[in-house]
């Protein structure tokens, strides 16, 4: 129980690993389109970033929108420690999790595609685990750039938390808040699966589709 206890607990500031100043290496490229990985990103572009359990599927799941996705990168996002490793990460001792940061073009894509892509592709209700996944590593997440995002999103979980409960699951427990720091995984992480077709994806959603851009409200 002890175990479980601090698995699922999130630490404070004072009790997160103190971290390096300098970020980790990571990949310049990305393996599937090619296209940089890493900021100044060009002119037009917004950036997304969201938390759904392992980022290895997670990361698949929006590259392969194609249309209107620049690039796609894993990362750490939501803690304390600055430039943490994957180790740290698991360590559950820097408060972040693993999300996935998503670069695209707002008039080829909808930031509201990508929510629905976010909420059908996991299961939001679970709290610091997804599936046999355990720990606050695994939460969760939607963090926001800006004002519209956050509308958005707070928008959407309203209208899929009414298509949940009609089918008798719980409330979500999604952390969405204004988005700090994105620290890039190591280079080994970045798109995963396309250098790993048979690894590990332990990713999976509730079957409930998001009714979000078909005239449903949230009201």
């Amino acid at each position: 129980m002890l175990f479980m206890r601090k698995t699922t607990a999130l630490p404070s500031a004072a009790e997160a690993l103190p971290g390096r100043a300098q970020p980790i290496p990571t990949a310049t490229r990305h393996f599937v389109n090619g296209r940089q990985l890493q900021p100044p990103y060009p002119d037009g572009l917004e950036q997304a970033v969201f938390g759904l359990g392992c980022f290895w599927g997670a990361e698949r799941k929006f590259w392969e929108l194609g249309e209107g996705i620049f690039t796609t990168a894993v990362g750490y996002a939501g803690g304390h420690t600055p430039n943490p490793t994957y180790e740290e990460a698991c360590s559950g001792r820097t408060g972040h999790t693993e999300a996935v940061l998503v670069v695209y073009d707002p008039k080829k894509v909808s930031y509201e595609k990508l929510l629905k892509t976010f909420w059908e592709n996991h299961n939001p209700t679970q709290g610091m685990r997804q599936g046999n996944d355990v720990g606050t590593q695994y939460r969760s997440a939607v963090y926001t750039f800006n004002d519209a995002q956050r509308k958005a999103t707070d928008a959407s979980k309203a209208t899929y938390q009414k298509a949940l409960a009609a089918k008798g699951l719980g409330a979500i427990t999604t952390e969405i808040a204004a988005s700090g720091p994105f620290y890039f995984a190591e280079d080994y992480h970045q798109q995963y699966l396309a250098k790993n077709p048979m690894g590990y994806c332990g990713l999976g959603g509730t079957g409930v589709s998001c009714p979000i851009g078909v005239g449903v409200s949230a009201a």
